[in-house]
């Protein structure tokens, strides 16, 4: 028997349902951090094509008018509160609060009146008040760009889904150091946890709310 296709056995189980955005969508940049496009650090990615993607998103974000927030990661300086991530992930120490690579990538630093949230594991959502924000905003689809695919942008979008947030990534606007990792996990999100979107059909989505009514 031939053997069918990755796509076809994931339709064939049932994992080809679709998500439709609501009309209250927020854009949340998960860790854009200097470490991963300074050679000079350990978890350098090579990821400057899906940053440049990251900054159009977030100006068109702006430009629409819709709530921005911008994660980051901070350590304290003996990584007393890395956990068992830090533990997992030694090089996590590049984030403590003594070193650069944890500040903003340039042109990627929210804005004042932007919300940043600072965590110290993969999900924006864990232990921190990011779902009781949106809920307060209304915010029914979560927009999202960063890094890395495999780590915190999968880690995101599946606690965005669990909190009832509708996750929309956007493909261009995201990274890993390894592109057939970063292929897989899309593929993973699309079928799984919420929708993957060319950069160019989230630009079209946002495009009407930032049209005067």
């Amino acid at each position: 028997m031939p053997r069918r296709s990755q796509q076809e056995d994931y339709e064939r189980a049932g994992l080809d349902g679709r998500l439709s955005p609501g009309t209250s969508p927020a854009l949340l940049l998960v860790d854009p951090a200097r470490a991963y496009v300074d050679p000079d650090c350990p978890l350098y990615a090579g990821v400057e094509a899906s940053v440049d993607a990251m900054r159009t998103l977030l100006a068109d974000a702006r430009r629409a008018g819709i709530p921005v927030v911008v994660t980051r990661v901070l350590l304290r300086a003996d990584g007393s509160d890395g956990g068992i991530f830090l533990r997992k992930v030694p090089s996590l120490r590049v984030f403590a609060e003594d070193s650069p690579y944890g500040d903003f990538i340039e042109g990627l630093a929210p804005a004042p009146g932007e919300l940043t949230i600072t965590k110290q594991r993969p999900s924006a959502f864990f232990d921190t008040g990011l779902a009781d924000h949106l809920t307060a905003a209304r915010v029914d689809t979560v927009l999202i760009g960063g890094l890395s695919t495999s780590g915190c942008v999968r880690a995101t979008a599946l606690d965005a889904m669990q909190h009832g947030f509708v996750p929309i990534v956007a493909e261009e606007a995201v990274g890993d150091r390894d592109p057939d990792i970063h292929a897989a996990n899309l593929f993973d999100i699309a079928h799984k946890i919420g929708e993957v979107w060319p950069l160019g059909r989230v630009r079209e989505y946002l495009g009407p709310f930032g049209t005067p009514q």
